[in-house]
């Protein structure tokens, strides 16, 4: 709010308030103030909308490890008083994520610098997604749910993207920023193998009570009951982006260089 005083020629004076230049301030966007956001530069990177360069760079590779069990099939429900011995089919499908949990689109821009990073130091490639699929018997006593439930081998790369502008971004053309990318490894990397098991567990209250509509049979349910932990390979936390030391328009860094 602005406040009114009467000046000493007898004019009105505009005293702008306090409150008013802060309720300004925080009305900015929060990349405005204090430079991008990790999905800002990310976003940019992928679609190259005014980007001269973007890499991943210094790949390093992480031990392999078996990630967290996940349900891949139906749940199956014995409401009956004998075993139930039943067939299930199971798929499953892993992706890869970088430091903020976000999908990293295989066969997309992110994922296409990723692999020719990593390709590039270590001579292979970069896995960035992985399906799989099959059948298992299982049996489930009365009373009881059962599923079918598989861990894939997973692995990480850290690395730091760099990223230049053709024109400034936040008052400059080079960002950069620490990530780590996790994907799906073939199996038996370092030793780890992939696993599929079969989970059974005594129905809940709420389960038992739907067994009425069911007549006492045997169902199938695609509600998937299992909740995984999360627990195998916390992510690092996404890296702030940093504004590069060599402010340099990047036609006039390449004429640097050959210098």
């Amino acid at each position: 709010m602005a406040n009114f005083r009467m000046g000493k020629t007898g004019r009105v004076l505009l005293v702008a308030g306090a409150t008013a230049a802060a309720v300004g301030a925080a009305t900015l966007p929060a990349s405005a103030v204090g430079g991008p956001t990790v999905a800002d530069v990310m976003a940019d990177c992928a679609s190259g909308a005014d980007v001269s360069s973007c890499n991943f760079t210094n790949p390093e590779i992480q031990k392999a490890y078996l990630g967290d069990f996940h349900q891949v099939s139906d749940t199956l429900y014995n409401c009956s008083t004998s075993d139930a011995t039943q067939g299930l089919n199971w798929s499953d499908k892993v992706g890869t994520t970088d430091s903020a949990e976000v999908s990293i689109t295989a066969g997309g821009k992110i994922a296409g610098l990723v692999d020719l990073s990593v390709t590039a130091k270590y001579g292979h490639s970069w896995t960035t997604e992985h399906s799989d699929g099959g059948s298992m018997g299982m049996t489930v006593k009365p009373g009881e749910v059962g599923w079918i439930s598989r861990a894939q081998v997973m692995q990480q790369v850290k690395g730091r993207w760099d990223l230049w502008y053709k024109h400034t971004h936040w008052s400059h053309y080079n960002w950069y920023w620490d990530d780590t990318v996790t994907s799906p490894a073939p199996n038996d990397t370092d030793g780890v193998k992939s696993a599929v098991i079969i989970k059974t567990r005594p129905m809940t209250d709420a389960e038992k009570a739907s067994c009425g509509a069911q007549n006492g049979k045997v169902f199938l349910s695609p509600t998937k009951v299992e909740v995984p932990n999360h627990d195998k390979a916390p992510h690092d936390a996404p890296g702030k982006p940093t504004p590069g030391t060599n402010d340099t328009p990047p036609a006039q860094e390449e004429n640097n260089k050959k210098q």
